[in-house]
């Protein structure tokens, strides 16, 4: 397989090599053929993907890994920038902030729109420790106290153990850490599912809302009647109920992860190889509407997809089936049992008594405007921010280009604003 692969490599290596020289900017005679031939890039060396650490440092700021045991087993990876350079403020109590990612994402989404842009950065030159969390089965997220990813039994969660343990986990974490001590609460962020599993947690263990200064919801996923997506829609019938399809589905790694094909992404896509402009050429090709970060696109190539349970997209196709936000449907037999009821219960939301801020758009194919006020109307404290641009959508949230104005430095100012407020008590 390694050999088909790398045969693939070398054809795009001549490709790449083909498109590179014409935009050479110099009259054909003066080319040093052999010097531009001869560059040691060319040669085939699949060098280690970069960690999310290992991006944020190149930037010149501090950078931790750190790995998390869960209640129930896991060990999640989680990214810290604990101070920011510019501001050499390691000596000083600095506000927490958590950031959760999507489905079949990770903590590299957060990082990809640079210094500039990225929240995390931001964050931190603002005065903040930042922590960037991942979900168990993702490409940091792979380890469990006795459990091996080879066996069925370690895929057997949803978007709920995510949320009821892992980001549970994360909290009483950072909480716990040096600069932790003394502060009882924490500003969250969430995107897509990340949203969901702070849903989950928050109204399944009320408790943790005490622990929850601001939370920031970005395109809020929890009910999905009115769902646009139209995959989601057609595989409804099929995978959102008890069929054979589900049960087949149900319970693996979606798109096992394989590190060899990860790296030859990540080699693919670098900023520094000579196979960058097949990966641009890739990215504009797909992406020609001008609203994307189209710096931070290839690297989101080099990074994603980053590995999830079958069973989280089974849950969220029951919640776009069902119309209602519950927990997992495993049949009537399975529901008695766990639940005590026919059907899963609905999480209630009415519980999430933190400061909740949603931030949707009318654009959004994955959460629809229906369905984020439908939630709101059941939360005891909230805050709605409907994006201004018509043309705002799910992915918008992550890479739009202007996604430093129009959502990032928002959200910083609430958390300056709340802080400011609990210093002058």
């Amino acid at each position: 397989m390694k050999k088909i692969i790398l045969r693939h490599l070398l054809i795009l290596i001549g490709l790449a090599v083909g498109s590179y020289a014409p935009s050479i900017d110099v009259p054909t005679g003066v080319i040093d053929f052999y010097q531009l031939y001869d560059n040691p890039e060319a040669h085939i060396r699949v060098r280690d993907r970069l960690t999310t650490a290992d991006r944020i440092a190149a930037h010149g700021y501090p950078s931790e890994h750190h790995h998390v045991l869960t209640e129930d087993g896991y060990i999640v990876g989680i990214f810290r920038i604990p101070y920011s350079h510019k501001l050499q403020n390691h000596n000083e109590q600095r506000p927490i902030v958590l950031i959760q990612h999507g489905l079949t994402s990770c903590s590299d989404a957060w990082i990809l729109c640079g210094p500039n842009d990225g929240l995390p950065y931001l964050l931190a030159d603002a005065g903040y420790d930042v922590w960037m969390g991942n979900g168990r089965g993702n490409t940091y997220s792979r380890n469990h106290t006795y459990l091996s990813t080879k066996h069925p039994s370690f895929w057997q969660f949803t978007w709920h153990e995510i949320g009821l343990y892992d980001i549970a986990a994360m909290i009483d974490y950072a909480l716990a850490r040096e600069n932790g001590k003394g502060q009882e609460a924490i500003h969250y962020v969430g995107h897509s599912q990340g949203t969901t599993v702070f849903f989950a947690l928050m109204s399944t263990r009320p408790e943790y809302n005490k622990k929850i200064k601001t939370a920031h919801m970005f395109a809020p996923v929890a009910i999905m009647k009115n769902m646009a997506n139209k995959l989601v829609r057609s595989l409804g019938p099929y995978l959102g109920h008890q069929t054979i399809y589900a049960k087949l589905f149900g319970s693996q790694e979606f798109l096992p992860h394989n590190n060899f094909l990860m790296r030859l992404l990540f080699n693919l896509c670098e900023p520094d190889f000579l196979l960058r402009p097949v990966c641009e050429n890739t990215v504009q090709s797909l992406y020609t509407g001008g609203r994307v970060n189209m710096t931070a696109m290839p690297e989101g190539l080099a990074t994603h997809p980053s590995g999830c349970s079958t069973d989280q997209m089974l849950h969220y196709i029951q919640e776009q089936q069902s119309g209602y936000f519950r927990q997992f449907d495993y049949g009537t037999k399975k529901n008695l049992h766990i639940y005590n009821s026919e059907q899963p219960p609905e999480y209630p939301v009415e519980l999430i008594t933190s400061d909740v801020h949603l931030w949707y758009s009318d654009n959004d194919g994955m959460a629809a405007v229906e369905d984020v006020e439908a939630l709101a109307e059941r939360l005891p404290k909230k805050v709605m921010h409907r994006m201004a641009d018509p043309l705002w959508d799910h992915g918008d949230f992550a890479l739009n280009h202007e996604l430093r104005e129009y959502l990032n430095e928002p959200v910083i100012a609430i958390m300056q604003q709340y802080e400011k407020e609990q210093s002058a008590e």
